[in-house]
């Protein structure tokens, strides 16, 4: 009997009490009965798709948003107890769910564990007050530290906290004093990552307006985390995240190993076997398709077989994000061919140039990690 692919599933939520500044993300505010009716969909859309994944085992469930624990703890507990009941989910399988700190109850806490939940990510960005004012951010960093004990108290021996560098106006001195204060507290995992102004956000709106980091201050800080946090206990597995030993996030290394993994919920994205696609971001057609779906419409777009040369693209620049880098071997087993037939002269100047290490496996060196979006373009045909 052939053994279940892992399966890794994400759960978008796409609610927030109010949109940050920074943020590009799927989001918007609701009111609670909207909330609810999305949840009844995505519970039909969980029912209407499971069957697809009968010779998969779950390994990750991640929340997302958004802001998950916007939600009631009931909605998030019927989410799970839907999964549960529909799919074959490993005993040891990581269960995530983000949370902001102007959410979090404590009666939110101690329920979530009773439904499953095993790891939080509690999203802070930063530990000073007018930094997240700066930001839009809706909570102060009192309410992080409450939210912190809470989850403490509650039992959660797996969390994450999110941190930000690069913040318009944010000194090296107090992002210093942001990684002091949280690694006080002494998480299993830490997310850093630094600002990018997307598209479409009052921060890229209003760039003129701002004081932003100047490249090479942007480095700097990245290399301060790097420093700051090793120092502190923690390993750099993926360019932005750090974990204590055995904590690294199971989920988010699903995606940067190609794995299997289905979204559900609006604009969620999925992979599986190869295949690309990602449900609609428009609330009125997401809930038409799941209503007709016996008419054989569906909530999925932009369905895709990915061609060999980009499985090899992604396998190159999603790898090279892990610490662990890229074995030949590995891309071997998977192309059946040589790496240094498909990428021989890119890995020699590579080489040459001092960004990638020698020898197998293939790492960013310092000077590529400080550049990765060069080093990774690269490896695009």
């Amino acid at each position: 009997m052939n053994e279940p692919t892992p399966l890794s599933i994400y759960i978008h939520i796409p609610f927030c009490r109010r949109k940050c500044l920074y943020c590009d993300f799927l989001s918007f505010p609701a009111a609670e009965d909207e909330m609810s009716h999305y949840v009844n969909l995505l519970l039909r859309e969980i029912e209407q798709q499971a069957d697809r994944y009968v010779s998969h085992k779950v390994i990750s469930i991640f929340f997302g948003g958004g802001t998950p624990s916007f939600l009631n703890a009931e909605d998030i507990a019927a989410i799970l107890c839907k999964l549960k009941d529909r799919f074959d989910i490993a005993k040891d399988a990581e269960i995530t769910i983000e949370v902001n700190p102007d959410t979090v109850t404590r009666d939110k806490m101690e329920r979530y564990p009773e439904a499953g939940i095993n790891r939080l990510s509690i999203g802070l960005q930063t530990a000073d007050d007018e930094e997240l004012k700066t930001l839009g951010r809706l909570h102060d960093y009192a309410a992080f530290c409450k939210a912190y004990e809470l989850a403490r108290n509650a039992g959660f021996k797996n969390i994450n906290v999110d941190l930000m560098s690069a913040i318009p106006g944010q000194s090296a001195a107090s992002y210093r004093a942001t990684l002091e204060k949280v690694t006080a507290y002494a998480p299993e995992h830490i997310s850093a990552y630094s600002l990018i102004l997307e598209e479409g956000t009052w921060f890229y709106d209003n760039r003129d307006r701002l004081q932003l980091a100047t490249e090479e201050e942007d480095r700097q800080l990245y290399e301060m985390t790097k420093q700051f946090l090793e120092s502190c206990g923690y390993h750099r597995y993926e360019i932005s995240n750090y974990a204590k030993d055995g904590y690294e996030c199971i989920h988010n290394k699903v995606y940067w190993q190609r794995g299997d993994y289905v979204g559900f919920g609006l604009g969620a994205a999925s992979m599986v076997g190869d295949v690309r696609w990602n449900n609609c971001d428009d609330m009125e057609v997401y809930e038409k398709a799941l209503l007709s779906a016996q008419n054989g419409l569906t909530c999925q777009r932009n369905l895709h077989s990915l061609t060999k040369q980009e499985q090899m693209e992604e396998f190159m620049f999603l790898g090279l994000r892990l610490t662990e880098g890229v074995k030949k071997a590995d891309f071997f087993k998977k192309f059946a061919l040589p790496i240094e037939e498909v990428y021989g002269e890119t890995l020699k100047k590579l080489r040459k140039d001092g960004l990638i290490s020698e020898g197998d496996p293939i790492r960013l060196t310092p000077y590529g990690t400080d550049i990765s979006n060069y080093v990774m373009a690269k490896f695009l045909f």
